[in-house]
Parts: C-alpha cells; structure tokens; sequence
C-alpha cells in the first residue's frame, strides 16, 4: 500500500535535507559547546551567531532580540509568565482570543490561577478577533495583549497591527504567536507591532524541539523573568546548554524560507484555491470555515455538512488530514476554534483540516480532490442507506 498524500504541514512538516546537511556537522565534527573557551566551543559559538542573524532576518528583527527555546509552547511561556513575572504587581490583566492555540491559552489559565485576571475576547464568524471587545477591556492595568497572527486549524490571520496600536496606546505589551505564519507568508515584527513574538522551527521544514522568541529591546524594551533559570546563557533569558544542531537546522530552515517566500505563497495560494474549488464543484453542501477573511495561503478548514469525520477519515486513507489541531485530535472534544465561531458541535465534528506545503505538486492536488469526492461519496452512500 503507498503512502497516503500528506496534507497535513500545519501539524509538522518534513526536514529539508538541506537543514539535515548542516545539522550533521555540528553532531559529528563540532560538536563543542558554545560556552567553551576554546576551538570547539568558538566553532559552535559562531554558528549559533549565524544562526540568530538568519532567523531574525526572516521577521526583520534586530539579531539580538532572538531567544532560542525548545519550541513554540516554551516561547509563548516565556513571553507570558516571564513578563508576568516582572510586571505583574502594576499590571495584571492578561487580554487574549477564544481562538488562539492551547499553547497561549493553557498559560493564561494558569496566570489567571495565580491572581491575573483574564479576558479572552471573541470572535466573529470568520474567526477575527473582536477589536471592539479589545477597546472596550483594555486599561492601564493590562500587562498584554496575546493575538496569533495565524490560526492553526482555519488559517485566518489575526489582526495584530490593530491590536498592536490599541495595546500600545495603554502601554501594554503586544505579543503574537507567529508559528503558523512564520515562513509560509512575510513576517515583518516592526510592521506588526510586536513586542514579543514567537516561532517554531518544525512548522516550516526545520527540526522538532527548537524555536525562538523575539524579544523587543527598544521603543519599549521588554523585561522577561526566566523561567528555566541557569547559569547564564542567553543573556540569562533561558538556562541550558544551547542546542547547537537544533538552532543550526532552525537557521538554515530559516535561510531556506527567506529565499522562498517572494514566489512560495503565490504558489501555495493557487494550489489551495484549485483544491478547494475542485472539492466544491464536485461535492455538495461542504463549506471552508473562514471563507472570506484573508487566511494563509496553504490551509483549508472543510466541513461537510451531515457528515461526521469519524466516518469520513476511514474511508479518507489515501489522504494524511487532521480534524484541526494537531495537539487534540486525539480528544472527544469539538474544536475550541470552531465552537468560538458560532459552530455547533456537529458542525465542528464535520470539518477536516487540509494544508499542503513547499513538496506538494499539482498531481497531488488532482489525486486529493478524487480522494475527497470518492470518500465522501461512499459515506453519504453509507448514511442514506441507513
């Protein structure tokens, strides 16, 4: 049996072999730490420099404002309750969306736990943010304001230059998590706004287990606490000894997305927009969650009204989807996303999510309509029958 198609880049995406290429030295040949005093140490140090410049490079920040983490849920922990840490007893409330990923709101549970209030605003049937609701909530008191720039389950981009400007005007932090954004279209922190900002390297062709944390140092200057407290590193930002290969391989896939993105969303775009309308043409009564809102140009969130995806996916297996996010597909629960925009549960249990990537080809798109209109066929076959 062959490999089903993958459709699924939003939950990871595989490692370009040129990021494995350079990764490899630094296992086998400078291996040093970088907090050494000699050869070895230097050679890891200065890769690790590079690395930092090609990285804040792709979101036009200041090479000096990069933190390297184990990923994005330790980014966007740092960024809150490090912040938290420092600012709390003048200001805090915390301000975020119904429909950011758990990453952020888990952590904003957790700090309204231990006495920050919380407000987590709503949404509109597309999936933006109400900046109303924002207006309205925001007060000298607020610590942050915690907006993603791109949902991971529907692709729809939030609002963060706006948000940005009401944060600033109350002097409060504007932080986005960038993950799903972040090498699919230009990331600009100035452009946004953006105090803080994080990122993960897996999301666009990187290794697991490393990412970043853009942390402004001017016009404000941030303070962060540490959270993984240690001997030093990283401007006493985050402990540990760095992972050189790891920040090697999030460099090079960083490089590797810089060159791509002049021409890499149109092309992602017109792949998304043939898939979706080849699904339409052939299949009655599917809608794309968030249709009409300007999303990433590689995702589409396809609910088939009647149907069930505990039925659909079954007969799905020539095709690798998910039902939204990757850290709950495993759960009972209806997507937090989609409920947030005024989905029903049996809506929400009716839609898959599909985002393709840098590999995907036009035949894949072609066998990934066949594969969508047969399955469905079979089950709505399936549902009359019974």
């Amino acid at each position: 049996m062959s490999a089903p198609i993958y459709f699924d880049y939003n939950a990871t995406t595989p490692v370009d072999a040129a990021v494995v290429g350079a990764m490899s030295l630094f296992w086998e040949q400078h291996f040093g730490n970088p907090s050494s005093n000699h050869a070895y140490g230097w050679a890891a140090d200065e890769a690790v420099k590079q690395a930092r410049e090609r990285v804040a490079a792709l979101i036009n920040a200041e090479e000096e404002t990069m933190v390297f983490t184990s990923g994005a849920s330790e980014s966007v922990a740092l960024a809150m309750l490090g912040a938290g840490k420092v600012y709390g007893e003048k200001r805090n409330h915390i301000i975020t969306v119904a429909t950011e990923h758990k990453a952020v709101l888990e952590t904003a549970w957790a700090m309204e736990r231990d006495g920050f209030e919380l407000t987590v605003l709503p949404v509109d049937d597309y999936g933006v943010a109400d900046l109303n609701a924002l207006r309205e909530t925001i007060s000298e008191r607020t610590l942050m304001v915690s907006m993603m720039l791109a949902n991971n389950e529907t692709g729809v981009l939030g609002p963060v230059a706006e948000a940005a400007t009401i944060a600033h005007e109350h002097g409060a932090f504007m932080f986005t998590d960038a993950t799903q954004a972040v090498g699919k279209i230009f990331v600009d922190v100035d452009a946004l706004g953006a105090d803080l900002l994080a990122l993960s390297a897996h999301k666009f062709y990187g290794p697991k287990g490393v990412g970043a944390l853009c942390v402004r140092r001017k016009n404000p200057r941030v303070k962060l606490a540490a959270i993984i407290p240690g001997a030093g590193q990283q401007n006493g930002l985050r402990g540990g000894t760095l992972n050189v290969p790891g920040i090697v391989g999030l460099g090079k896939a960083a490089e590797l997305a810089a060159e791509r993105l002049p021409t890499e969303t149109a092309h992602l775009t017109a792949l998304r927009d043939r898939f979706e309308q080849g699904v339409r043409n052939r299949v009655d009564s599917v809608i794309v969650n968030g249709d009409g809102a300007n999303r990433l140009p590689n995702t589409s969130s396809l609910r088939f009204e009647g149907l069930a995806t505990k039925e659909l996916l079954p007969e799905m297996r020539g095709l690798a989807v998910s039902t939204g996010s990757a850290c709950q597909t495993k759960t009972a629960k209806p997507s937090h996303v989609l409920t947030a925009m005024g989905l029903s549960k049996e809506e929400s249990f009716g839609t898959i999510r599909c985002s393709i990537g840098h590999p995907t080809t036009e035949a894949e798109i072609e066998a990934a309509v066949e594969e969508v209109v047969r399955a469905v066929g079979v089950v709505r076959c399936e549902v009359v029958e019974a």
